[in-house]
Formats: structure tokens, C-alpha cells, sequence
């Protein structure tokens, strides 16, 4: 993939953040209407944790991509500039 310039990978965050917070909405808002149906119908059989678990490890996914994956990029990245630094430029 080819080097991205400074505003374009804020931008491409930013865009990535608002799509987290979008996805998160939508979880908390479905499940809440999901939830509410369930004690309402069939309170005895609680068949809304299945959606829950199912979705929320989506989001799980879909949170470490958008927090977890960057940092460890540049963490990544921080350590390979360490390496170059310390073995000077010959290799």
C-alpha cells in the first residue's frame, strides 16, 4: 500500500471513527428494540442475547480494526525507525 500523506490518513481515521460510531449506534439502538420485544413476548426465554453476542463480536472486530490495528502500526513503524537509527544507514 503506498505511503499516505498527513491529511489524507486523518481523514481516512476520521472517516473510519464516524463508521465505528455509526456501527455502534445502530448495535445499541436494534438490540435496545430487540430486548424490549423479547421481555414483552417471551419473557421466560430470553432469545436476545443471541443477536447481542452474535453483533457484538462484530463490533469487537470492527473496534479493533478501527483503534487497535493503527496503534500497532505505529508501533510497528516506531520500532523499524528505532532499528534503522541504531544500525546507521549501511544496514
Amino acid at each position: 500500500m503506498p505511503s499516505q500523506t498527513g491529511p489524507a490518513r486523518a481523514r481516512r481515521a476520521t472517516n473510519a471513527r464516524v463508521g465505528f460510531s455509526i456501527h455502534l449506534a445502530a448495535y445499541l439502538a436494534v438490540n435496545a428494540l430487540l430486548s424490549g420485544i423479547n421481555l414483552a413476548t417471551t419473557p421466560g426465554c430470553l432469545w436476545a442475547k443471541w443477536p447481542l453476542l452474535g453483533w457484538g463480536l462484530g463490533l469487537l472486530a470492527h473496534a479493533l480494526v478501527t483503534f487497535g490495528l493503527p496503534r500497532l502500526r505505529g508501533v510497528k513503524g516506531g520500532m523499524a525507525q528505532k532499528e534503522v537509527s541504531e544500525r546507521g544507514p549501511q544496514g
